[in-house]
């Protein structure tokens, strides 16, 4: 006859039971579990600052014209305020671009906006408009919204890109919504891109100061980081 064995219970609890008496008995203690999820698993912080940063990019796309979806922000400035935006954007300031045309402040400007998106922030909502796009919008009749709502909405965006900065010709008018919009992102301590084919000061020559009014560039310096984007007109290297 052949023998039999006869067991009742839990064999895992047993197992246990019997390594824990062995452990006790050689003065062995259990050593740390790493049950975490790996950062390709959601619970892990990386794996959801990837999800973001994926959202982010995909907002980043559609606010983009073709011509700079390739942006990236190379100059060193731009990639230290683009990363201070990331981290806190009510403590970093406002970006300034300045410099002849082709000099790539645009392309920079676009980057800078990636790359903060690729950080991948809690929100990430932005808005970019060149100035004269803005004065037209901000018009009677220039919007169906009306330009007060439209102006509040430009103030409220989380992160702007205003391009070309003091292009065309200035008027009291201009100069007001420009200041009205400066001033209320600026106490909201909401980031702002500004780029511009004029020095904020040159002491010689036209300059935002001359052009907007001191008033704005003297608001604009309080908190804003400005980048003197120099070299030959790029557009033209390429052709």
């Amino acid at each position: 006859m052949e023998p039999t064995t006869s067991f009742t219970g839990n064999p895992n609890a047993s197992l246990g039971r019997v390594l824990a008496g062995i452990r006790q008995r050689q003065g062995i203690q259990p050593g740390p579990v790493d049950d975490g999820p790996t950062p390709d698993q959601p619970g892990h912080p990386e794996y959801h600052r990837r999800q973001r940063a994926e959202w982010a990019l995909g907002r980043w796309q559609t606010a983009v014209p073709p011509r700079y979806r390739n942006a990236d922000a190379t100059h060193p400035a731009v990639q230290a305020w683009a990363d201070r935006v990331a981290t806190d954007p009510t403590t970093a300031g406002s970006l300034l671009l300045t410099g002849t045309t082709g000099t790539g402040k645009t392309h920079q400007a676009y980057g800078a906006l990636r790359r903060i998106a690729e950080a991948g922030p809690p929100t990430y909502e932005i808005r970019a408009i060149t100035a004269a796009d803005m004065h037209g919008l901000l018009r009677p009749n220039g919007s169906p919204r009306g330009t007060e709502e439209e102006l509040r909405r430009l103030c409220r965006v989380p992160l702007l890109l205003l391009d070309d900065l003091g292009a065309g010709k200035s008027s009291e008018w201009t100069e007001d919504i420009t200041g009205r919009l400066i001033n209320e992102r600026y106490n909201a301590s909401r980031p702002t891109v500004y780029t511009s084919n004029l020095p904020a000061r040159s002491g010689s020559g036209p300059d935002l100061a001359s052009v907007l009014g001191e008033r704005i560039v003297s608001r604009l310096s309080e908190d804003t980081a400005i980048v003197a984007m120099t070299g030959p007109d790029r557009r033209r290297t390429a052709a």
